[in-house]
Order: C-alpha cells, then structure tokens, then sequence
C-alpha cells in the first residue's frame, strides 16, 4: 500500500539479503547508518538510494575457518554482523561486529 500510495521510499541498494541488524539515526545531518551482514550502509534520508555509501568488513578469514571448524554453519553463522553503532563524536561512529564470534570493535569517521 505504502509503495502504491508513493508515501515510501524503498532502499534498494541491498539486494543481496544482508541481514539488517542495527540502525543509527543521524537527523542533524540527515543520515542513516545500517549495520547489516559483513557491511556498513550509510543513506542520505531524503533519498535512500542517493549517494549511498557502503564499508565491507567481513570477518577475517582465519576466523571464519574456526567458526566453520566449530560446526557453525558458514552462511547464517560465520560473518561480521554488525551489532553496534553508537556516535562517539561529531566525527565519528563507534562500532562493533561479531566476527564471525570473536568480536571486533572500531571507529568510523563520517567525513
């Protein structure tokens, strides 16, 4: 209905089903962080699908061959979901993935 009344802008730049986890909402610039999958999304909120800008991290291959070695399955259990985003500054987003179960944290400049 959203979609046929043209009330929503659908964010389209995620085709892959990256398991969205987290969210931030930056309304003093406009922005918003998506914490998915192995990726960071950052969108423009006038338009979602401007400008958008995405970091890989995935979890570092040495990890994921533990996690698989563990009996994880490798698909839905052995990635960096990003669990956290957090402002730390006016510059920067603190943030945290599981890394394929041995957690990583780190900063983010917005720029």
């Amino acid at each position: 209905d959203l979609l046929l009344s043209n009330s929503c802008i659908p964010f389209l730049g995620s085709t892959e089903g990256l398991d969205f986890r987290t969210l931030l909402l930056d309304e003093e610039r406009g922005r918003l962080l998506i914490g998915a999958k192995d990726h960071i999304f950052l969108l423009n909120l006038v338009d979602l699908n401007k400008n958008v800008k995405k970091i890989y991290w995935p979890a570092a291959k040495e990890k994921v061959e533990l996690c698989k070695l563990a009996g994880k399955d490798a698909h839905t259990e052995c990635a960096n979901f990003i669990r956290v985003l957090q402002p730390y500054n006016r510059t920067h987003v603190y943030v945290c993935g599981t890394g394929a179960f041995h957690p990583v944290c780190g900063y983010i400049e917005l720029g």
